[in-house]
């Protein structure tokens, strides 16, 4: 028999780890848009074109949807695009979400980590940086998160099901 408890207990861990990974990351929105403006005022103010800075804010844009991708798919704030969904009932819904995560965000997810795994690992091996004079070093720094994005895709993906599971259960069950 399915144990609602640990189900949830197990759900309810794998929601922290988004919520702390998007939590974090949010955190780096305000440092893009502090250099943002920095970026502004240096060229148009001073003249001064820093393309390290500018890197930095296009690394800071990666980081954020990368490990804050997870987050989002948690608290639903992904683009969805519904002309019945919302007509149906909760148990169509959670059917609807439990085949769509199991056909479509897990295969994706998967598929994803496991081809990222040689392109990172090749990045790593010639530590590679920026192409561009002045650029930032560490690219190879930014391409691992590729794989850490997928997993969080994964370990939300699999709390997203439980909840699913748990949504499909009868209701006398839950608690």
């Amino acid at each position: 028999m399915i144990n609602p408890v640990v189900l949830r207990n197990l759900q309810s861990r794998l929601d922290g780890l988004s919520v702390l990974t998007g939590r974090m990351t949010a955190w780096l929105c305000f440092l893009m848009m502090a250099l943002t403006c920095l970026v502004v005022l240096l060229r148009y103010a001073f003249s001064i074109n820093m393309t390290a800075i500018q890197e930095s804010i296009v690394y800071l844009h990666g980081m954020v949807f990368m490990i804050g991708i997870a987050w989002t798919l948690k608290d639903q704030g992904h683009v969805r695009v519904d002309i019945f969904y919302h007509r149906f009932g909760k148990r169509r819904r959670a059917l609807i979400d439990l085949f769509g995560t199991l056909l479509f965000l897990l295969p994706f997810s998967i598929f994803v980590f496991w081809t990222s795994l040689d392109y990172v690992s090749f990045s790593w091996s010639m530590k590679e940086s920026s192409s561009e004079p002045g650029g930032l070093p560490g690219v190879y720094l930014l391409k691992t998160l590729i794989p850490v994005m997928a997993f969080l895709l994964i370990a939300q993906g699999v709390s997203e099901l439980l909840q699913q599971v748990l949504n499909l259960l009868p209701s006398d069950r839950k608690s």
